[in-house]
């Protein structure tokens, strides 16, 4: 069970002693504490992420006219192949769980810190390893992959492009999710408080509980992959490559295998976010509690069954179609569970429309209709003819970004005055989730109309027909690039000149605004209370 809060003996004195040796830069980079090693995540994780927006608006940039303008069609290549390389392995699947969880799941449940505190410290240096070999990736040898970011083969493997170190960076970066999904689970089931149990917990610690097990599950399939397309470019291995025997479809499997139970790597984490802040700011306990904790579980297992719905034009059999069409119906039952459970919450509660709400409420629209998206795309006539058409995209950044990337924002002003102690402007949040909320859908929502009419995915040219949706999105492009970057000039500033934060701005029950803002350095100074029962209704509760 969880260790008492309070540092009472002279080993715990002697700990505190130990983790001050170093100084300045070095007294991060060789912490173990778990919230330095958040805040650590945090910096890198913002930091891709404005690299690759930035990626994202010149690729706009290039389709504002028609013919090649600022890039020509190789760049063009490598350009979203490293914007979906670095969103993908260094932003949305890291993102809440490395930054939020790393920083919150010991507060949350009574702890100290997580279970393994080195190996918390050995996940990030991890994670920066992969970061830096693959932007080593770019300057050496013949230039970044060109793949994009899926590698499909037998391309991967015969391009002349820096393919095998950015599969390297790819490999890394998935033992740096291993290991945190492990600590994540073990500090869970050993550490939490001794009066939580599980249905004591918030319900962020039960979306971080799903997706660390499928951290664990899935991603060693991914490794494994990576490394025999590694081994095909360097040893001339027929694998995949259909000229030498191997078969492409394989790869198509072992990939989706890991990478569509990833999709829920990165977006459950984003549910636990909104689970927190709706009944905060609706001034409610969360309504139907259990069902939200079994339907992350369910999310998490179902999720490992559908994978080959990103194949229905692969030529596999017309049974194997009709199954996993049928599993992609079934696996939106659980989130759509959450939808209606969040949308009860709301109902007739005394809502609160601070920044972090209105992210939420931003996520509840932009998720749902990336969910319908998603279940037209599971449905086999409609897939067949949407399928590498800019329909795809819309639909995955509506998902992905318009969900995990909004949750994400959300947290990071819901959680913000705590981690920093600081409060930022909130008319200038509001205004930057507003620029944030209307370029995104003039963006993506016309994404999902050129692909409906027929634009297909990564070409650097369009078509005349297509060139007013075209103008439209890039225009919607300006707007979101504005919005997110007032947003971060917004926290920076508050960082540093802020006003100083309450222990509770926003009148939360779970357990991180029971102690200071920022938290001490175990966390809290006493031991924190917790109450026995969840569903008393005159009593706080710890599930918010």
């Amino acid at each position: 069970m969880a260790q008492p809060a309070v540092i009472e003996s002279s080993t715990e004195v002697s700990f505190l002693q130990a983790r001050g040796r170093f100084r300045g830069i070095f007294s991060w980079i060789f912490s173990t504490d778990h919230k330095r090693i958040g805040l650590l995540y945090l910096t890198g994780i913002l930091t891709f992420f404005s690299v690759a927006v930035i990626l994202g608006f010149l690729m706009r940039l290039e389709q504002l006219s028609e013919g090649p303008t600022i890039v020509q069609p190789q760049a063009y290549n490598t350009l979203f192949t490293l914007h979906g390389v670095i969103m993908i392995f260094l932003f949305i699947i890291p993102g809440i769980p490395a930054i939020f969880g790393n920083f919150f799941l010991p507060i949350q449940i009574g702890a100290r810190d997580v279970a393994f505190p080195r190996l918390n410290l050995l996940s990030w240096w991890l994670y920066i390893t992969g970061a830096i070999l693959a932007l080593a990736s770019l300057f050496l040898g013949p230039g970044f992959a060109d793949t994009g970011w899926t590698f499909y083969v037998p391309y991967s493997i015969r391009t002349g492009t820096n393919v095998s170190l950015a599969l390297f960076a790819a490999f890394i970066l998935g033992f740096s999710s291993i290991l945190t999904g492990l600590n994540f689970i073990t500090t869970i089931h050993r550490l939490r408080h001794p009066k939580m149990g599980w249905f004591n917990m918030p319900l962020f610690q039960w979306s971080l509980y799903a997706t660390s097990w499928v951290q664990i599950v899935a991603t060693p399939i991914l490794g494994i992959t990576l490394l025999l397309v590694l081994f095909e470019r360097l040893f001339g291995i027929g694998i995949f490559d259909p000229a030498k025997g191997g078969d492409p479809i394989l790869f198509q499997h072992l990939f989706w295998i890991y990478s569509h139970p990833a999709v829920y790597i990165m977006i459950l984490p984003a549910m636990g976010v909104i689970s927190e802040l709706i009944p905060t700011f609706a001034n409610r306990t969360i309504f139907g509690y259990r069902f939200i904790a079994y339907s992350s579980l369910a999310i998490a297992t179902v999720g490992n069954l559908v994978w080959a719905h990103h194949m229905f034009v692969s030529g596999q059999s017309y049974t194997a179609d009709v199954v996993f069409s049928l599993l992609t119906f079934l696996v939106a039952i659980p989130s759509a569970i959450k939808v209606f459970n969040w949308l009860a919450t709301l109902y007739k509660g005394s809502i609160v429309l601070e920044p972090p709400m209105l992210w939420a409420l931003s996520f509840l629209f932009t998720f749902t209709i990336g969910g319908l998206t998603g279940i037209m795309q599971g449905t086999l006539a409609i897939n067949v003819q949407v399928h590498d058409t800019y329909f795809v995209v819309g639909h995955f950044h509506y998902v992905m970004f318009g969900g995990t990337g909004f949750a994400l924002f959300g947290a990071l002003h819901y959680w913000f005055p705590k981690m920093f102690g600081k409060m930022y402007n909130r008319k200038v949040a509001t205004a930057a989730w507003l620029l944030t909320f209307i370029g995104f859908n003039v963006l993506y929502f016309t994404m999902l109309v050129l692909g409906w009419e027929g634009m297909p995915r990564r070409y650097y040219d369009h078509l005349p027909q297509f060139h007013t949706e075209h103008v439209i999105a890039t225009v919607g492009s300006w707007v979101l690039v504005l919005g997110i970057f007032l947003m971060f000039g917004n926290l920076l500033y508050a960082l540093f000149r802020g006003k100083k934060a309450p222990a509770n701005p926003w009148n939360g029950n779970t357990l991180e605004w029971k102690t200071s803002s920022p938290p001490p350095v175990e966390n809290f100074v006493h031991e924190p209370e917790v109450q026995v029962d969840p569903y008393e209704p005159n009593g706080e509760t710890v599930h918010g």
